[in-house]
């Protein structure tokens, strides 16, 4: 349906013109409203629900394992979400301390309440951008482009770009035993009819399904019996704008609990088992491995006795908690069984049920690096509805889906993060090139070069690319520049200060382990050793000035493993090479000699955008990628002889 044939339905109207329309105010439409915004694109916000803008509707809180280097990336590229979680953190920790620099990952406990209404009130006021309560029924296009959205109202909005954000919202139905309701996370209204108008257009989709746990009242709970966890305070804040101006976690900090299952728990569970949608048959939508259902864990790992529960705040004004891994789709009678189960939960009263949801999503498989569609010009998705899971992942893609629709708009360059510059790009790459056959979660396992890509690096990676777009104004990238200075400056320093094998050198050293140098050595000679760090040299290191915390860090970081980074940056100079050799859109893969079939009806299905992302392919080998080099290069000299 176009503009004219969506004008003549009835009671419809013309509600305006906008260069972008983004659906859907969740995480990853937040951040691509706020990026298309800052472009100067005259920019439209839908969302079903005003008050739920950001909604934390699972866990509350943002970053983790891999999560909270998508976080720092966000922020370092000019994006939202890192500033809005500082300013409502609650509780915060730094993930992976014992297992090194290279997987550390800031985890911040959230106040549910104030994030959504901080983040409102944000892009409330950013310019160039409209925030409108409206149900998307239908995308309007126009020979294979889009061209705008209607709702449910039949107001009609012309836009250049659209961006869709629907997250968990598409023809979703919520769960919980036999009881199934027609709505979306939180007993919210769902998205009706956008799926359809999807589907119509040649968009193929897939349907998936996840969950969250039960909410407790934290009054009805024996905090004596559960494990305490407290923050911590000396990490940096989220943002890089923050750190670099000075700004810490919050002193008052709310402190988490974790318990675990036990016996009880699993004879409620087994003896409710067909009572459970996931077994019988009710839910049809794939759910997350990484991230089962209490009950799902007891059936698949059936040789563990029990399985940890965490117990989280849902802000400072409110008693109610989460109970972190313990979603479940049981019936809610069956669910305040299990919660009694757990130790100091005898007497819990629960607030909120859990909850199985399932809902419609973009196959990735059909969506461009760029996040634009393969099948409709000008149509950008991004987030849940690309197959992944989690706040950070959506946020993540939606800032790359904002800043591609508006630099298209713009006609410049788009931006594609490749798997060497950040955990954004590996998490596209691996959406759009892999797909996924469950929803997707980011783990530092995924990243083959997470030693360059850490969660302290994000700014000396992305704060460039994000001035040169424009959504990083010149006051910060001024702070960048000032910040790399002086790490550069300090390393130099190091490196160029010796100092004698004293014995208060001797001293300092042994008593952390260490041995006396056999003759002078630089000062990072020592900081090498894995026993020493920066701090411990500070009363024989004479010339040192005082340093911000963020710089200590890097400084120390990329001495200890120079000689790492180096193999790394050589391993990504050769994944470069094949990233560089781009590859036409009107290849005929199967007409290539020496292809294997499969390799071709792959490669035509998929049309990677170059050699390295074809390597990355399902049921391309590295044979085919050898054929396809030979292709490229006898092609290379063909049009080379011709302009002879």
């Amino acid at each position: 349906m176009n503009i004219e044939e969506a004008l003549k339905t009835e009671n419809a109207y013309y509600a305006g013109e906008f260069d972008a329309a983004v659906v859907g105010a969740g995480h990853a439409g937040c951040e691509a409203a706020h990026a298309c915004a800052k472009l100067g694109l005259n920019t439209v916000l839908f969302t079903l629900h005003l008050d739920s803008i950001a909604n934390l509707p699972c866990n509350p809180s943002i970053g983790g394992t891999a999560k909270g280097q998508l976080v720092r990336e966000i922020d370092a590229l000019g994006g939202i979400m890192g500033k809005v979680a500082d300013s409502c953190c609650i509780q915060m920790r730094m993930l992976n301390r014992s297992k090194g620099p290279a997987v550390y990952s800031p985890r911040a406990q959230m106040d549910r309440n104030s994030y959504s209404h901080a983040m409102k009130c944000l892009l409330e006021k950013t310019d160039k951008l409209l925030i409108r309560q409206a149900h998307i029924t239908e995308l309007l296009t126009d020979d294979g482009r889009v061209c705008g959205v209607m709702t449910e109202s039949h107001a009609v909005y012309r836009a250049s770009k659209v961006v869709i954000c629907s997250g968990t919202y598409m023809e979703s139905r919520t769960i919980r035993g036999e009881v199934i309701a027609l709505t979306g996370p939180d007993g919210l209204s769902r998205s009706v009819g956008l799926s359809a108008s999807l589907a119509e257009a040649g968009v193929p989709l897939l349907r998936f399904k996840t969950g969250t746990p039960v909410r407790v009242n934290g009054r009805t709970v024996d905090f004596e019996k559960l494990t305490r966890q407290d923050g911590e305070h000396d990490i940096p804040p989220f943002s890089y704008d923050n750190e670099m101006r000075g700004g810490k976690v919050p002193e008052e900090q709310v402190p988490c609990w974790s318990v675990w299952t036990t016996d009880e728990t699993r004879e409620v569970i087994e003896a409710n088992m067909d009572r459970s949608p996931l077994y019988s048959g009710v839910i049809t939508g794939i759910g997350p491995r990484y991230c089962p259902s209490i009950e799902d864990k007891f059936m698949r790992f059936a040789d563990k006795n029990r399985h940890q529960i965490f117990v989280e705040p849902l802000g400072r004004d409110t008693e109610e908690m989460y109970l972190q891994g313990f979603s479940t789709s049981l019936p809610e009678e069956v669910q305040i069984k299990m919660v009694h189960s757990l130790p100091g939960l005898e007497h819990a009263h629960v607030q909120r049920s859990a909850y199985a949801i399932e809902y419609d999503l973009v196959d990735p498989l059909s969506v461009r690096p760029t996040l634009e569609s393969k099948v409709i010009e000008g149509l950008y998705t991004a987030g849940q509805v690309n197959g992944s899971s989690g706040y950070e992942e959506a946020a993540g893609q939606g800032i790359i889906a904002g800043i591609n629709a508006a630099l298209s708009f713009l006609g410049r360059k788009p931006l594609i993060l490749d798997r060497s510059q950040a955990y954004i790009g590996v998490l596209i790459d691996d959406l759009v090139t892999k797909g996924t056959q469950e929803p997707y979660r980011m783990m530092t396992s995924r990243a083959e070069y997470r030693l360059f890509l850490r969660q302290d690096n994000c700014d000396l990676r992305l704060t460039p690319i994000g001035h040169e777009i424009g959504l990083v104004d010149d006051e910060r990238y001024k702070l960048f520049e000032e910040k790399y200075k002086k790490i550069d400056e300090e390393k130099e320093r190091l490196a160029a200060t010796y100092i004698a094998p004293t014995d208060e050198l001797a001293e300092l050293l042994e008593s952390v382990g260490s041995v006396r140098p056999p003759s002078s050595v630089s000062l990072a000679e020592l900081i090498r050793r894995p026993q020493v760090s920066y701090e411990l040299l500070a009363t024989v290191d004479k010339g040192r000035k005082p340093l911000p915390d963020d710089v200590i860090f890097a400084v120390q970081t990329d001495i200890k493993y120079e000689g790492y980074l180096k193999l790394e940056k050589d391993k990504i100079a050769k994944f470069a090479e094949l990233e560089n050799k781009k590859l036409p859109r009107d290849i005929d893969y199967e007409a290539i000699g020496g292809l294997r079939l499969e390799a071709g009806q792959k490669l035509n299905k998929m049309r990677p955008e170059n050699v390295g992302q074809a390597s990355r392919i399902s049921g391309v080998s590295p044979a085919d990628i050898q054929v396809l080099l030979v292709y490229l290069e006898l092609k290379k000299r063909e049009n080379r002889d011709g302009r002879q």
